[in-house]
């Protein structure tokens, strides 16, 4: 069973920059899609950013497009650079991971196999 850990959130003013990685607990084997979603208050889950499994690449939903940017390191390693953050940016943020079937990136929900347990990210006016 896939662990992923999340890290890097905090409060920030607008305008401001945050980091967040995500990390797997245990070294794995295989090759894995990741994603980063995001759910803010009374609001349901929704898709920021993904990756496909060697990191070429890449697409973000409209909200975050210019400001956030995905990276990934290795198999169940995945970085969101979050910058110009927005009070409506504020949210808890998941990782996930999905084991590559192909070089395609994953955009939904229920695509992905594996999910952290989140980090809050909150962004002041």
């Amino acid at each position: 069973q896939v662990q992923l850990i999340e890290s890097g959130g905090g409060l920030v003013q607008a305008g401001g920059s945050l980091r967040l990685s995500c990390a797997a607990s245990a070294r794995t084997s295989g090759t894995y899609a990741m994603g980063w979603f995001r759910q803010a208050p009374g609001k349901e889950r929704e898709f920021v950013a993904a990756v496909n499994w060697n990191g070429g690449t890449t697409t973000y939903a409209d909200s975050v497009k210019g400001r956030f940017t995905i990276s990934k390191d290795n198999a169940l390693t995945a970085d969101l650079q979050m910058i110009s953050l927005k009070p409506e940016d504020t949210a808890v943020y998941y990782c996930a991971a999905k084991p590559a079937l192909s070089n395609n990136y994953y955009t939904r929900i229920h695509e992905y196999t594996y999910w952290g347990q989140g980090t809050q990210v909150t962004v002041s006016s």
